[in-house]
């Protein structure tokens, strides 16, 4: 009798031990299978809040900043005084012809918001004087620039024996000179503000030589090493800067070019797809919100950028070939 009450008490203490394990892993599963789904779920809910803030504050990023843009009577200013706009930007457009500004003027107030701030300012940014005194005047008016936009240049294209100095003159004077003069009218409104932004658009012809661009080469290089020294120095005064290097886009300057233009310029330029203006627009604002220093606008361009970087002697090989299948030269070429 004994015998049967202590196996059953065995029992009992076995089956208890056997029955408290199997509820202990059930809560241990259970509590796992909460984490599972607990964990995906944060990690979305943080995406969420990301893209939010990040959207966030490219709305409020530029609302009610008074944004220079030179340049802005066509092309990539005009694509990015639009988008701006749209962003709550007071707009102060600088550029050549005052048709063709009064023209966008009137395009933006009429099809952006309805409290769009659109100041337009004629000026040839190769001029100093006439630079200073357009931004005196849009100050004066609009209160100190919180951010300017370099965009405002020329494209000339053509065997180097056949462009003139004056050529490579002019094209200095608009693309390099033009910009120098607008950062040094804007800097001291930039620190007496204590903080400001300068956006210099280049080209990818700033960061390599290109067939048939001696002369733009030149000047986007220089515009370069400029912004370069810049940022290193203005980052400790609060003055944030960046530089953004497009292939060619849609613009009335390329329509211009294409008229004229070499053909082993063509083919070599034709190695990356061409953007639309707005398309650039866009990767540029991002950019800025981003707080890029470099900004390269299109995947086909940043890979090829980055290819000449690590790889300059391939880059070089791939261009020399594109070039030996079309070549002419100055002699038997069209000239521009």
């Amino acid at each position: 009798m004994s015998k049967i009450i202590m196996s059953i008490k065995s029992f009992t203490r076995n089956y208890s031990h056997e029955t408290l394990l199997r509820a202990v892993d059930r809560r241990r599963q259970r509590r796992w299978t909460g984490w599972i789904f607990l964990i995906p779920s944060a990690i979305y809910f943080v995406i969420l809040l990301i893209g939010l803030v990040k959207t966030q504050s490219e709305e409020i990023m530029f609302d009610g900043k008074n944004i220079v843009i030179t340049g802005g009577s066509s092309g990539l200013g005009k694509a990015l005084a639009k988008k701006l706009a749209a962003k709550g930007a007071r707009l102060s457009l600088i550029a050549r012809d005052p048709k063709k500004l009064a023209s966008v003027r009137q395009e933006l107030l009429g099809g952006g918001p309805s409290d769009a701030a659109v100041d337009v300012f004629p000026c040839d940014v190769s001029d100093n004087k006439a630079v200073q005194k357009a931004f005196k005047a849009l100050a004066d008016k609009t209160g100190a620039p919180d951010i300017l936009i370099n965009s405002a240049g020329i494209l000339r294209e053509g065997y180097f024996e056949c462009q003139s100095i004056d050529t490579f003159r002019e094209t200095m004077d608009i693309n390099f000179f033009g910009a120098l003069h607008c950062i040094q009218s804007a800097l001291p409104y930039f620190k007496e503000k204590g903080d400001g932004r300068i956006v210099n658009i280049c080209s990818v012809a700033g960061l390599i030589g290109v067939f048939g661009y001696s002369a733009y080469c030149a000047s986007k290089h220089a515009l370069r090493g400029l912004t370069g020294a810049l940022r290193a120095e203005l980052k400790h005064q609060n003055i944030i800067v960046h530089i953004v290097y497009p292939a060619e886009f849609e613009s009335p300057m390329v329509d211009a070019l294409n008229a004229s233009r070499t053909k082993e310029n063509k083919t070599v330029a034709g190695t990356i797809p061409i953007l639309s203006a707005e398309a650039v627009a866009d990767e540029v604002i991002k950019g800025i919100v981003k707080n890029r220093y470099e900004i390269t606008p299109g995947i086909a361009t940043r890979i090829l950028t980055g290819f000449e970087r690590v790889f300059p002697a391939a880059g070089r090989l791939v261009s020399d070939l594109q070039v030996r299948r079309v070549y002419k030269g100055p002699e038997k070429g069209k000239r521009p």
